[in-house]
C-alpha cells in the first residue's frame, strides 16, 4: 500500500487511527498495540502476502537474539555474546543478501568464470533493507547492553510501525521503544495531529507534484532516448537530481507526519542537503538516519579515527562503497559508493592542509559533484549513466532554439550550435521556470521539518494545507512508488 494512494488516505489511515485511539481511550493499551501490529503487518501484506512469514519469521528470530545478548546466562550453552551477536548479523546478512544480491553475484560468476548460469529473478520484499538493517542495530545495541527492555509486542511494533517500515528513517529502539510506553502516546494529541497532517500534506505534494512531474524527464533521458544534446543531458541528470530528493524526502515528511498522528516522534532525515557546501556537510544532512547507521555499524566498528589517519580514510572509504553496494545490487551503485568514499577522503585531506574556498565556489563544486554522481546511482547501467555524462559535456551536439541561434550567428558563433527542438528526446521544454524556482527555492526556503516545528494552528496554515491536498489528491491517479522502495 502506498502512501499517495486513495484507500490508504481516506480508508486504511483513519480507519488505523480512530480503532488505535478508541482501544486506549478504553484503557486496552496492549489490545492497541496489537492492533497496530495487525494494522501495519495488513498494510505490509496488501503488496504482496507471500511475503508476510518472511518479516515474521525475521522479527522473532531477532528479537530471540537480542533477548540472549541482554541476559547472561547464555554461557551455559558454551557460546559467548560475541559468537551469538556474529550469527545473528550473518544470518540477516545472508536474507538480504539471498533476496537482494543472488542474481548479481550469479551473473558476475558468469561473466568471470565464463559460465552459464541461470537467473534466479527473486522478488526483492519490500523494505528488506530497511527492517534489515533497524534489526541489525538492534541486536548490535543488546550486545553493547543498550537494549533496556524485552517485550516482545513492543519490539514487534518497533519494527513494523507502518510509517516507517517500508522506506525508513532506520530507527533505533532507545529513541523509539520508549514512546510506547509513554502514557501520553495513548492520547490524542490535537497538536500532533495538525502538524501530522502538515508534514503529511508537504509530502504528498512533494511526491506526487515535483518528484513525478521530474520523473518523466529523468525516464525520458536515461532510459528511452538513444541520444541526448548537452542541453538534454542536463536537464536529464537535474531532473533526476530533483527528483530524488523531492520523492524520498516527501516520502520521509509523509512518514514523520503520520507516525506524530500516533503521537510518536521520528528522527529527522533531511536537512536541506542541496544547501551543503562540502561533501561531508551533505553527508550530514542527506538520509540522516542512514549516514548515523553507517557511522555507528561500520565506520567505528571498522576503527573510526581512532588508528591513524591513513586507517581513517581507508575507514571512510571502505564504509561508503559499502553503503553504495547496500543501496542496490549493480556496478553503477558500487561505483556511486567509490565515488563518494573518494570525495569523503579528498575531503579530510583539503581540511588537513587547512585549505579553503570560497562558499559560492564551495557550494558550485559540491552541487555538482552530487548531481554528476547521482547519474550513477540513477543509470540502469554503464551504457545509459555514459550516454548522459559524456552529453552533459560534449560540444559536438548543442542545440539551441531558432532565435538564439540567429543571435550567435549574429556574433559568428554559430558553428558552435545547431537550431532545432531543444528538448526533442525529453517530451516538453516547460520545465526550465521549474528549475529555476527550485534552485531558489533548495538555497533559500526553510525545509519542512523547520517549518513543522515553528508551525501554529491558523487558519492561514489551514489555507496552505488545503490548497496542498487539493492540488495533490488528484494527481494520485498517476500513482508511482516511491524511489526508495527499491533500495
Amino acid at each position: 500500500m502506498l502512501f499517495n494512494s486513495y484507500e490508504f488516505i481516506f480508508l486504511f489511515l483513519p480507519i488505523t487511527f480512530f480503532i488505535y485511539f478508541y482501544l486506549s481511550s478504553k484503557r486496552l493499551i496492549v489490545g492497541a498495540k496489537a492492533f497496530l501490529v495487525f494494522a501495519s503487518l495488513f498494510f505490509y501484506s496488501w503488496w504482496n502476502i507471500t511475503y508476510l512469514p518472511l518479516i515474521l519469521g525475521s522479527i522473532l528470530f531477532n528479537f530471540t537474539i537480542g533477548v540472549s545478548l541482554s541476559k547472561d546466562d547464555n554461557l551455559k550453552y558454551k557460546l559467548s555474546k560475541k559468537t551469538i551477536l556474529t550469527f545473528g548479523i550473518i544470518c540477516n546478512l545472508l536474507l538480504l543478501g539471498y533476496f537482494k544480491y543472488t542474481d548479481f553475484f550469479i551473473s558476475n560468476a558468469n561473466l568471470a568464470l565464463d559460465l552459464n548460469m541461470d537467473l534466479l529473478h527473486i522478488t526483492l520484499p519490500l523494505g528488506i533493507s530497511f527492517f534489515t538493517f533497524t534489526q541489525i542495530a538492534y541486536i548490535v545495541d543488546a550486545y553493547r547492553g543498550e537494549v533496556k527492555e524485552m517485550d516482545y509486542l513492543n519490539y514487534s511494533l518497533f519494527v513494523t510501525f507502518f510509517p516507517h517500515l517500508l522506506a525508513g528513517p532506520i530507527l533505533h529502539h532507545k529513541e523509539i521503544m520508549p514512546q510506547f510506553n509513554h502514557s501520553k502516546s495513548f492520547v490524542k494529541n490535537y497538536k500532533n495531529i495538525a502538524v501530522g497532517i502538515f508534514l503529511f500534506s508537504i509530502g504528498l505534494f512533494k511526491k506526487v507534484v515535483i518528484a513525478d512531474t521530474f520523473a518523466v524527464w529523468a525516464t525520458n533521458g536515461f532510459d528511452k532516448a538513444e541520444v541526448l544534446n548537452l542541453i538534454e543531458a542536463w536537464a536529464t541528470s537535474l531532473s533526476y537530481t530533483f527528483q530524488l530528493y523531492f520523492d524520498f524526502s516527501g516520502y520521509t515528511d509523509m512518514a514523520i507526519g503520520i507516525a506524530l498522528l500516533f503521537n510518536i516522534k521520528f528522527p529527522i532525515n533531511f536537512n536541506s542537503p542541496y544547501k551543503a557546501t562540502n561533501i561531508q556537510d551533505f553527508w550530514r544532512r542527506w538520509h540522516i538516519t542512514l549516514s548515523r547507521f553507517l557511522k555507528d555499524y561500520i565506520y567505528i566498528p571498522l576503527g573510526g579515527n581512532k588508528k591513524g589517519e591513513t586507517r581513517t580514510y581507508l575507514n571512510l572509504f571502505l564504509t561508503f562503497l559499502i553503503g553504495g553496494l547496500w543501496h542496490g545490487a549493480g556496478w553503477t551503485f558500487i561505483f556511486w559508493g567509490f565515488l563518494h568514499g573518494v570525495a569523503l577522503v579528498v575531503h579530510r585531506a583539503w581540511q588537513k592542509l587547512n585549505f579553503k574556498l570560497n562558499r559560492i565556489l564551495a557550494y558550485f563544486i559540491t552541487f555538482n559533484f552530487i548531481n554528476i554522481s547521482w547519474i550513477f546511482f540513477r543509470a540502469k547501467d554503464w551504457d545509459s549513466a555514459i550516454k548522459v555524462l559524456s552529453s552533459m559535456f560534449s560540444l559536438d551536439n548543442v542545440v539551441i532554439s531558432k532565435k538564439v541561434f540567429d543571435f550567435f550567428n549574429s556574433l559568428n558563433l554559430n558553428y558552435v550550435f545547431n537550431y532545432g527542438v531543444v528538448f526533442e528526446h525529453l517530451g516538453s521544454d516547460n520545465k526550465i521556470i521549474l528549475f529555476f524556482l527550485l534552485f531558489i527555492f533548495v538555497l533559500f526556503s526553510n525545509n519542512s521539518i523547520y517549518i513543522a516545528n515553528n508551525f501554529k494552528a491558523n487558519k492561514r496554515n489551514l489555507i496552505f494545507i488545503l490548497l496542498m491536498l487539493i492540488y495533490a489528491i488528484p494527481m494520485i491517479t498517476n500513482i508511482s512508488e516511491f524511489l526508495y522502495f527499491d533500495f
